[in-house]
């Protein structure tokens, strides 16, 4: 078969999903996904929606079923489904009966291998129960992590020959390559259905598809290790927090001067209430790009200034966080140099040399660690755990991502509230 674009619509509301599927199918799209999120949130209704409203068009049902194969199997192929997921981890009497059952009401089964820990082996033995798709799928948690789908399709293609979906954080920089090793249905999510314009990025993808080539995404990719800090660049604090689950913020600490977009990694300071050498020290032991995160116990002495500013700025630090005073307010506006404290005042004490340098800190009621990344901004500053920086980082970008494509539904008439009907998601009580 020739390959295909498979939009999977992973949304929750059945309006905003019906409303990216009409610009998804202008722009080119082949085959509609329904997708698990968005069947969860408004069961079969809204297959019969999609079919209804597209009714030349190819369904897929992304239930996942794992159990009661032939039962769910009729319940979407009878709601308008031409195709049905069934995860690869089933037993096989349930890939059996969902695929007698799909035979009978004249749908097909793809079989999703995400998770699965021996893919080639299990690609093969749903293969001999007469399945007609096999799906690799990196799930969006573990795209978080950076894993990408392209070596397991390589590898997959030598040992089948039914046709193989391809799922996990795919855009117009991946595509191709995908297509390239073999891919004929190509499942594309939020690079579309979270674009200011979805009519643009389907077709922008549906031409990768078609002439092999890649067109550079700005968003919409998921960041290696090696690219934290351009990924870091890219997102709010408010971004980052929303991302960690509303941790991470660094209590009571604000920038003394707005405008700035500080990204680096800590080196983190311990010093007492106006004891200013541990930080000055610091300076020279500092790599270039680094933050200095200064616990000073929430001390009202100031332990930098412009001197200090100075010395930071001419050696190439990305900035300052103190959790504690700073002094000579005018002098460091007139700097301009990334420095985020609890206080500013005039009055500074005496180099005792008390403290330490490299140590885990507490500031702003977090814990942080040399080497831990630190993206301070108008909102606030907040600190991210060197262990899950990369998780982080594109999980921040996602929900950048999901604010962009809201934004843009406000902003065709829509209000907040409508957009993603606050009330239907109100938490129920009594």
């Amino acid at each position: 078969m020739k390959p295909v674009l498979q939009v999977a619509l992973d949304l929750l509301n059945a309006d905003r999903a019906l409303a990216i599927a009409h610009d998804a199918v202008k722009g080119g799209a082949d085959w509609l996904e329904a997708g698990t999120p968005l069947i969860k949130s408004e069961g079969m209704d809204i297959v019969r929606q999609l079919r209804e409203q597209f009714p030349d068009k190819t369904l897929v049902a992304d239930m996942k079923t794992m159990d009661t194969g032939a039962l769910e199997t009729e319940m979407a192929a009878k709601a308008g489904a031409d195709i049905i997921s069934i995860l690869a981890a089933s037993d096989d009497a349930t890939i059996r009966d969902a695929n007698t059952s799909a035979r009978k009401y004249g749908a097909k089964l793809m079989i999703d291998l995400i998770s699965t820990p021996d893919m080639i082996q299990r690609a093969k033995e749903v293969e001999k129960l007469g399945v007609e798709f096999i799906c690799i799928h990196i799930g969006i948690d573990e795209q978080m992590h950076g894993k990408k789908p392209l070596s397991l399709l390589k590898e997959l293609v030598k040992h089948t020959s039914i046709p193989i979906a391809v799922a996990g954080g795919l855009n117009s920089e991946t595509v191709p390559e995908v297509v390239k090793a073999g891919a004929q249905i190509i499942i594309v999510g939020g690079a579309i259905t979270k674009a200011k314009n979805v009519t643009e990025a389907t077709r922008t993808i549906k031409k990768t598809i078609l002439e092999k080539k890649t067109t550079k995404t700005v968003l919409f990719k998921k960041y290696d290790k090696t690219e934290l800090k351009a990924a870091f660049m890219m997102v709010s604090t408010p971004n980052i927090s929303d991302a960690m689950h509303k941790q991470g913020a660094l209590q009571g600490i604000r920038p003394i001067l707005p405008g700035f977009h500080m990204v680096g990694r800590a080196l983190t300071v311990r010093t007492m209430d106006g004891d200013w050498a541990k930080p000055i020290e610091a300076i020279d032991k500092a790599d270039k790009e680094s933050v200095l995160v200064v616990d000073v116990n929430q001390g009202r002495t100031a332990v930098w200034g412009e001197l200090a500013t100075w010395s930071a700025k001419l050696r190439g630090l990305a900035g300052v966080v103190i959790d504690g005073a700073v002094r000579d307010y005018d002098d460091l506006v007139k700097i301009k140099f990334p420095i985020f404290s609890r206080y500013i005042v005039p009055n500074a004490g005496e180099p005792k040399g008390l403290g330490e340098i490299g140590a885990e800190i507490t500031c702003g009621n977090q814990t942080v660690r040399t080497g831990d990344w630190i993206i301070g901004d108008d909102s606030g500053v907040v600190v991210v755990s060197q262990e899950v920086a990369q998780e982080i980082a594109n999980r921040a970008l996602d929900v950048k991502e999901q604010e962009n494509r809201i934004r843009e539904e406000i902003k065709q008439g829509g209000s907040l509230g409508s957009v993603l009907k606050l009330k239907k998601w109100e938490k129920k009580i009594g």
